[in-house]
């Protein structure tokens, strides 16, 4: 069984705003919901553990293996969708996939079959050779989602990924991480209380670039009676302090 471990991990830029203070998570195989409003640290926290950029202090482990010191290990079997995914606008969905595949050295028989299952599976087929410059945000959105998910990742890292989607696409994107999640560690950051609510086994509410509750999600809804007032009440007791 997988494991994430984030130990007292803390970033701060060069213009001394800290982003994330302290953060301690254990994650296993399932969702986790990381729920928190614009300008918590998420993005940042995301970020540290896609290995895109490196804590001020703390560390992250994959399996036991500082992924900060040695990052590989974890890079093979990552699958990374940032808030802000660019995208290739004269490629097609399909070149586009075909690219990332590439890039992640997937055997191209086997790629070429996952690409299918994924254009599929999000409704993307009737636009699959269409130039992505063409596509609507939704769309372009949908892509994104398929290159993290390409190469069937261990650990599925989502910033934001329900951002631009309508709601039956939504559902359809839910649906399918819960699939993926059974085995899989799966890390959802977002402010959008419903994407948690309805898929994440464990969430965490986060402000301030700290960890403000963590818990099952009943845990966490039970004193409050849904996750929007718990989420409210404990976002809004930590703005109210300050």
């Amino acid at each position: 069984m997988h494991t994430l471990e984030i130990d007292g991990v803390s970033k701060t830029y060069g213009n001394r705003v800290q982003a994330v203070s302290g953060i301690d998570l254990r994650l296993g195989p399932g969702i986790t919901g990381l729920l928190g409003p614009n300008g918590a640290g998420k993005s940042t926290l995301m970020r540290i553990l896609a290995t895109v950029a490196k804590p001020t202090s703390g560390t992250v482990r994959w399996d036991g293996i500082d992924v900060v010191r040695t990052p590989l290990p974890l890079r093979r079997v990552l699958g990374y969708l940032p808030q802000d995914a660019g995208v290739y606008p004269h490629l097609d969905a399909r070149e586009f996939l075909d690219y990332v595949a590439a890039l992640k050295q997937l055997e191209r028989r086997a790629a070429r079959a996952q690409i299918a299952e994924l254009l599929a599976a999000l409704d993307l087929e009737p636009v699959a050779n269409r130039p992505l410059a063409t596509l609507s945000g939704g769309n372009r959105q949908r892509v994104a989602i398929a290159q993290a998910l390409l190469g069937d990742p261990q650990l599925l890292v989502v910033d934001e990924p329900t951002a631009g989607l309508d709601p039956e696409q939504r559902v359809r994107f839910r649906d399918l991480l819960a699939r993926l999640a059974r085995e899989r560690v799966v890390l959802l950051s977002t402010h959008v209380v419903s994407d948690v609510e309805l898929t994440a086994g464990r969430v965490v509410i986060v402000a301030g670039g700290r960890v403000l509750a963590d818990g099952t999600r009943d845990d966490i809804i039970a004193p409050h009676g849904s996750l929007e007032r718990a989420y409210l009440a404990t976002v809004g007791a930590v703005t109210a302090a300050a």
